[in-house]
């Protein structure tokens, strides 16, 4: 075996799954896998065991509590069998190409240390610092270490922060000086830069560590003068960088660094810098309206008033109304935190959709920015309006409004065209805001901690709004049926697309009369457009219902008999009711290359596909005709969906949420 690599893993569950299939894609073959899980406490072991579990390359270690990343990266390395080590960070990504190029070093060149080529990207998906030829005296640049050579000169990583100093720049002294460093001239590796969650972005004296680590690398090396260098090199760098060092620490790091030069210059350096990003944001503020700011003055005011440990604002669907998972969490707070009050924000064409006996405030008005002043706490499934200032004591709840399947967040940005000028930094200035970020399956919390990088804490609690399917009974569904007017005797179906970026305006991919009518008079085809799209589908017929200006797509779905869709979010919600899950996707192909999806909705594989498949209409009718549509096959695929999406969801989400967001302090 010519490599192993190894991976120490400590929350790293939004970025684990694509390290390690960047380094599992070849077939057959190709390097052992050490995943050494330190102590994680999120979903990044689950990950680590389902890789094991599907590829015999992969095996993982758990070492007992949280130990660093020194210590797994030891464990790995004890446990290797391969002829050389490479060790990445949990994520990184080893670059498509590399391990051929690794193979195909010449027969007989077997150095004892090999630098890789390297690049990063950030958060943004922004390319720098492509380093083909890495400098062999820095510490991020990625090597193969022979492991003979390795183990014979008892190179370990150190305990505590910056751990890989010593080893790393001992084992290249070591092959320089005996001639057997060799440089990969290829970009090998790249390292994701996460904006937040990790010791690099967490400025403190702790980065001081480094210090210590090049004193006893001096010591060990007799004060190798390309120690002295890449010392001088390393510590600026990390003086520079806010994400390390503290403003009011940097004037002690300079001075116990001993670097030369005066720090003042440094921070003439640093105003310099801090004076462009003022001058940058200022020119990126709206003008305001006279009333506008009025309405800012007196919020500016309100800001000085007490939080009002009672109150709670809800939003939904910006502004649309009382809806998805804030309105299951309002409902049961009601009934378990009767001491909340909750209000809801609304636009004011949208307050009719508000129930009799629901507060509420118009979004913009007086009332509303009160309320957002004085809250304690913040619901919403989007984001609420107009901008606003977060105030310690606060506490946000972002629910969100549905699994992904299509790219979300920052995983928008290699899709410009269909992002209508939408400002990735406010996204992200948005999820700094959140305090909590509710999740219903591990699919979907893998996801947002990726493409909204912030310190939020997860709530792995399923979706209230999807208790209903759980809990009504049936005499509630055959209530809601009568409202509806459907006969209790006819088979249901629910026709619910999700819209297009790129197309204006509800256009079904379905002739809607041709399908009711083939099907025959057992059948009611109830059609639910996209709420992008308004009130109403602009549809209808004697057996096509128009119900998108229903109040309550749940009720829609609990009394249908099966749903057919497209790429829809409503899928994951609907799998809970365990009834059938008709795929019609005639662009797939154009959806996916235009927005970009998760995983392969059409695969067949267990846990991607959740029923039946048709890609045009005829196929949709045959499904129908053949039974196909309910068949024992599409009924396993169903259950199969269903373990991976709804794991969390059991009829008493709300009731978690409101205990933990309402009622944790009290207990």
């Amino acid at each position: 075996m010519l490599l192993s690599v190894v991976v120490p893993v400590h929350r790293a569950q939004g970025y684990l799954r694509a390290t390690l299939e960047s380094v599992l894609g070849r077939a057959g073959g190709g390097p052992e896998l050490l995943v050494v899980d330190d102590g994680s406490r999120d979903g990044s072991a689950r990950i680590a065991a389902e890789f094991a579990a599907r590829d015999p390359r992969v095996r993982v270690l758990t070492l007992p509590g949280h130990h660093g990343a020194g210590p797994a990266r030891n464990a790995g390395a004890a446990e290797a069998r391969g002829r050389y080590l490479l060790f990445l960070d949990d994520d990184d990504l080893l670059r498509p190409g590399a391990l051929e190029a690794i193979d195909a070093l010449p027969a007989g060149s077997e150095p004892d240390v090999l630098l890789l080529g390297h690049d990063r990207v950030d958060w943004w998906g922004d390319v720098t610092s492509p380093e083909p030829v890495p400098d062999a005296f820095s510490t991020t640049a990625p090597r193969l270490f022979r492991r003979a050579f390795w183990t014979a000169h008892g190179l370990r990583f150190t305990d505590g922060p910056y751990e890989d100093v010593l080893p790393v720049l001992r084992a290249t002294l070591l092959a320089s000086d005996a001639g057997t460093l060799g440089t990969l001239d290829r970009i090998c590796v790249r390292h994701r830069v996460r904006r937040t969650g990790t010791f690099a972005t967490t400025p403190g004296r702790r980065h001081f560590a480094i210090l210590d680590a090049y004193e006893r690398l001096l010591a060990e090396t007799g004060h190798d003068p390309r120690v002295r260098a890449a010392r001088t090199r390393h510590l600026r760098a990390v003086l520079a960088d806010p994400g390390r060092i503290a403003p009011e620490d940097r004037a002690a790091f300079h001075r116990a660094a001993g670097l030369p030069g005066s720090y003042a210059v440094e921070r003439a350096r640093e105003a310099a810098r801090t004076g462009r990003t003022r001058t940058r944001a200022a020119l990126l503020r709206r003008r305001k309206t006279l009333r506008a700011r009025v309405m800012r003055a007196a919020y500016r005011m309100d800001l000085h008033r007490r939080l009002d440990p009672r109150l709670a604002v809800y939003g939904a669907y910006w502004n649309r109304g009382v809806a998805c998972n804030p309105a299951a969490i309002h409902a049961k707070a009601l009934e378990l935190a009767p001491h909340i009050r909750g209000v809801w924000a609304v636009s004011s064409r949208h307050r009719d959709r508000v129930p009799p006996g629901i507060p509420y405030v118009i979004e913009g008005s007086r009332a509303y920015w009160r309320a957002m002043a004085t809250a304690t706490y913040l619901i919403n499934n989007s984001s609420f309006p107009g901008g606003f200032t977060k105030r310690p004591g606060q506490r946000y709840l972002q629910t969100h409004h549905g699994t992904p399947l299509k790219t979300m967040g920052l995983d928008q940005r290699p899709y410009p065209a269909l992002t209508h000028g939408i400002s990735f930094e406010r996204i992200v200035a948005h999820a700094d805001q959140w305090d909590f970020s509710l999740s219903a399956n591990p699919h979907t919390t893998e996801i947002w901690d990726r493409v909204y990088p912030s310190g939020y804490e997860h709530l792995n609690l399923g979706y209230p709004r999807n208790d209903i399917f759980f809990t009504a009974t049936a005499e509630q569904t055959a209530e809601i049926r009568r409202r509806l007017a459907l006969p209790p005797d006819r088979t249901v179906l629910l026709y619910a697309p999700t819209h297009r970026d790129y197309r204006k305006g509800f256009v079904p991919h379905l002739d809607l009369d041709r399908l009711a009518r083939e099907l025959g008079p057992q059948y009611v085809v109830l059609v639910r457009a996209h709420y992008f799209y308004g009130r109403s589908a602009g549809l209808g017929s004697a057996r096509v219902m128009d119900v998108t200006g229903h109040p309550s797509v749940e009720e829609l779905c609990l009394v249908s008999d099966a749903l057919i869709t497209d790429y829809s979010s409503l899928m994951f919600d609907y799998a809970c009711l365990d009834r059938p899950i008709i795929s019609h996707v005639p662009d797939w192909a154009a959806y996916r290359a235009s927005r970009g999806t998760y995983f392969d909705l059409l695969s067949g594989r267990p846990g991607d596909t959740p029923g039946a498949v048709a890609t045009t209409e005829d196929e949709l009718l045959d499904l129908f005709g053949t039974g196909e549509w309910c068949s024992a096959r599409t009924t396993e695929l169903r259950a199969a969906f269903r373990r991976r999406f709804c794991p969390y969801d059991d009829g008493h989400a709300a009731e978690r949420v409101v205990r933990r967001l309402f009622l944790s302090d009290a207990r």
